[in-house]
């Protein structure tokens, strides 16, 4: 596995992306991400599928033209490439409707997007285990201080 982000894992063994992002769904963490597929398509040179679990998001600031943009990005630099998969794990209203205009848009692309609300039927679309899905447990920082009375941070994967 490559680590590219504290978000983003690269599993080579299975070919799989897997981005966990928290926080705010916003234009920089779309842009973060599609720029990391991106240079991956083309270090890599091979296909490979894409899981986003988008339950860490706990906000949404983005806008449907720059889904559409991105969507069309995506299309576009893409385009004549072996198919791959982007299974999208989303709960959130909001953010679904946003996967589906991604999803929409890319639709006649090699790049096929699902949407799912159970991580499960991701792994089975996807063709992998649901344990290769399944977020990592670990303390943050800011945890391990509170529960320790502040004195100590301690990280456990």
């Amino acid at each position: 596995m490559t680590k590219l982000a504290s978000d983003v894992e690269f599993h080579e063994d299975i070919r799989l992306l897997i981005y966990r992002p928290r926080g705010v769904l916003n234009e920089q963490s779309v842009d973060k991400i599609v720029r990391i597929i991106g240079d991956l398509e083309s270090k890599l040179h091979e296909p490979f599928d894409r899981f986003f679990d988008t339950s860490g998001h706990d906000e949404v600031e983005l806008n449907f033209r720059h889904v559409i943009q991105i969507s069309l990005y995506r299309v576009m630099s893409y385009m004549d490439r072996p198919p791959v998969k982007s299974a999208i794990l989303a709960t959130d209203s909001t953010i679904t409707h946003y996967c589906q205009l991604h999803a929409i848009i890319t639709e006649d692309s090699p790049i096929k997007v699902r949407i799912f609300q159970e991580l499960g039927e991701a792994a089975q679309w996807l063709g992998v285990s649901p344990q290769r899905l399944a977020t990592k447990s670990f303390v943050t920082e800011d945890e391990a201080k509170l529960s320790n009375g502040g004195t100590s941070a301690i990280k456990q994967q």
